[in-house]
C-alpha cells in the first residue's frame, strides 16, 4: 500500500512527549550513543554482507533481467513478550479457522449450507479446484505455511491486513536479518533477552515430516522449484540447503504407479512430501495448464492415490483471495466457536450495490486492490492518485466489480530507519511465518517490511520495500 497519511501514527519505539517505549528504553540508550556516524558505518557494513552472501530477487516485467539487493535496515523492530502471545494466539486461532475452512469446501461445504460464506462466490472461484473435492490431506492440513500479514494502526492495534496461504515467501530474510544482526551487534544479544528464530528450518522440516502420507516412517522431503528465474529463487535454495533436502524441479520428478520418484546419484528415490513453490496451474500439465513445462506429469493421480503430500495443498488460493479475506472472522466462529482475537482491516465487496456505491463515492479516500492481485501491483491509492488516475480505475471497477475490493487508507505504524537523511520513522508490516503439522508452530517474530519512501505504505520489496530484524523479548 502506498499514500500520503496525515492521521495519527502509532510509533513503534517513541511514545507521545519523544519517551521511548520500556521495551525500546535499552536500545534507545545504545542507539543515542552510538551516534548517526557510528549508524551508517555499519549499515554500510551490513550491505556489504548481504551481497557477499548474494540475497537478491528479480522483479516480474523488469526487462532488464537485473538482480536486486532487498533493502535493510539495521535499526530493529522490538516487540514486547506480552504483545507477540497476543499475536500468537490470534495467529494459531486464524490458520486452525482457515485450513478447516478448506477442508470444509472440499468435502461437504457446510459453512456454505449455513450461509455464513457465500457458496457460489466460493464454487465459481478461479482458485477452487475441483479436483480436490473428496481428497482426505494427511492431518488435515492444506496451508501447511501461511504468512499472515499484520499492520498496526493509529491507536497501536494489531490486525490482519491479508493472508498468505498458496506459497509464502520472505523466511530466508527474516533468518539472514538476525544471522547479520547478531554478526554486527553481539554485545546486543549478550544485554537483550530476544526469542531464537534460527530453528525455523527445523520446524519447518518436522512439520512437512509430519504431514506424509499415512504409512510412511521415513518420509523423504523435497523442494520444487520454478527454477533460477523465480523472483524467490534465493530462498529456495537457501531452504533446501538448510532443510537439508533436495532442490528440485520439475523434470527431475516423475510418476510411476500412482508414486513419485527422484532420479539421484543412487538410483531412484521416493518421494513423499513435496514443498512447492510453484503455482496450481503449472504443477500437472495433464490436470491444469498443458503447456506448463515447470510441473510433473500425472503429480496429480499421485496426489489424488494418498501416495504423496503437496504442501501448500492444492486448492488453498480460494482462502487467501482478498474477497474472501472479509468472511476469516466468521470462518473462526463458525468452526472453533470463539471470537477472533486480531481484526480484520474493515474492508468492502464491490460486487454488494451498496459498498460499491460507498466506493466510488470516496474513491479519493481509499485504497482499492485486485481481489487476486499481490506484491502490491494493481492498487489504486485514492490519496496519492491524480484525478485521471481515479477516474481510470473507476472505469475498471464498473466493468468488474466483483474483481475489487476496498479498504480505508491505514496509518500504518512507524519505526525509526536509516535513510539517506538520518534516522526517521518510516512505514513498517510484519508477517509472521505460521507452520502446520500435527500441531501449529510460530517462530518469534517474522519478516518485519518497511517502506522506505517518506510518507510511502509501499513495503513490498517488489515495491522498493525493505526489510528489519525482529526482536521478541522474552
Amino acid at each position: 500500500m502506498a499514500a500520503e497519511t496525515k492521521k495519527p501514527m502509532f510509533d513503534e519505539m517513541y511514545a507521545q512527549g519523544g519517551l521511548p517505549r520500556p521495551h525500546y528504553e535499552a536500545y534507545a540508550r545504545w542507539l543515542s550513543d552510538a551516534g548517526s556516524a557510528r549508524v551508517a558505518e555499519w549499515q554500510q557494513e551490513a550491505d556489504l554482507l548481504f551481497r557477499r552472501v548474494g540475497i537478491t530477487f528479480n522483479v516480474y516485467g523488469d526487462t532488464s533481467g537485473t538482480e536486486r539487493l532487498i533493502p535493510f535496515d539495521l535499526i530493529p523492530r522490538v516487540i514486547p513478550s506480552g504483545e507477540w502471545k497476543m499475536m500468537e494466539r490470534g495467529l494459531r486461532q486464524r490458520v486452525q479457522a482457515l485450513n478447516a475452512f478448506l477442508a470444509d469446501i472440499y468435502h461437504d461445504g457446510e459453512i456454505l449450507k449455513a450461509g455464513r460464506v457465500p457458496a457460489q462466490k466460493v464454487l465459481s472461484h478461479p482458485q477452487y479446484r475441483p479436483v480436490m473435492k473428496g481428497l482426505d490431506v494427511p492431518g488435515g492440513v492444506y496451508s501447511h505455511i501461511a504468512g499472515i500479514d499484520l499492520v498496526r494502526d493509529g491507536e497501536g492495534r494489531y490486525c490482519v491486513l491479508e493472508d498468505n496461504l498458496r506459497t509464502p515467501s520472505g523466511v530466508s530474510y527474516m533468518l539472514e536479518d538476525r544471522k547479520v544482526m547478531m554478526q554486527l551487534f553481539p554485545e546486543l544479544f549478550d544485554s537483550h533477552r530476544i526469542a531464537p528464530v534460527d530453528h525455523y528450518p527445523e520446524l519447518l522440516l518436522n512439520s512437512l515430516r509430519e504431514t506424509a502420507p499415512p504409512g510412511v516412517s521415513n518420509p523423504t522431503v523435497v523442494l520444487l522449484s520454478p527454477g533460477a528465474y523465480n523472483s524467490a529463487y534465493f530462498e529456495h535454495t537457501f531452504l533446501a540447503q538448510q532443510m537439508g533436502i533436495e532442490l528440485v524441479e520439475g523434470p527431475d520428478l516423475y510418476v510411476q504407479d500412482d508414486r513419485v520418484w527422484v532420479q539421484t546419484t543412487r538410483g531412484p528415490q521416493r518421494v513423499d512430501v513435496i514443498y512447492r513453490r510453484i503455482d496450481d496451474d503449472y504443477l500437472d500439465p495433464q490436470v491444469f495448464r498443458a503447456d506448463s513445462v515447470l510441473g510433473v506429469p500425472g503429480l496429480m493421480q499421485a496426489y489424488r492415490a494418498g501416495r504423496v503430500t503437496i504442501a501448500n495443498g492444492v486448492g488453498t488460493g480460494v482462502a487467501d483471495d482478498k474477497s474472501i479475506y472479509p468472511y476469516v472472522p466468521e470462518m473462526i466462529r463458525f468452526y472453533l466457536g470463539e471470537e477472533p482475537i486480531l481484526d480484520n482491516v474493515p474492508t468492502w465487496l464491490l460486487e454488494k450495490a451498496d459498498d460499491l456505491a460507498y466506493v466510488l463515492d470516496h474513491l479519493p479516500e481509499l485504497v482499492v486492490k485486485e481481489a487476486q492481485g499481490s506484491g502490491g501491483y494493481g492498487m489504486l491509492i485514492g490519496p496519492a492518485a491524480t484525478k485521471q488516475e481515479i477516474e481510470d480505475y473507476r472505469k475498471r471497477i464498473l466493468a468488474a466489480p466483483a474483481d475489487f475490493i476496498a479498504q480505508p487508507t491505514l496509518s500504518l505504524s512507524t519505526c525509526p530507519t536509516f535513510v539517506e537523511s538520518g534516522i526517521a520513522p518510516r512505514h513498517i508490516d510484519l508477517r509472521p511465518f505460521v507452520l502446520s503439522g500435527r500441531e501449529v508452530r510460530i517462530v518469534p517474530g517474522g519478516l518485519t517490511r518497511v517502506a522506505l519512501k517518506e510518507g510511502s505504505l509501499v513495503v513490498n520489496s517488489s515495491q522498493g520495500g525493505g526489510t528489519k530484524d525482529t526482536w521478541v523479548l522474552q
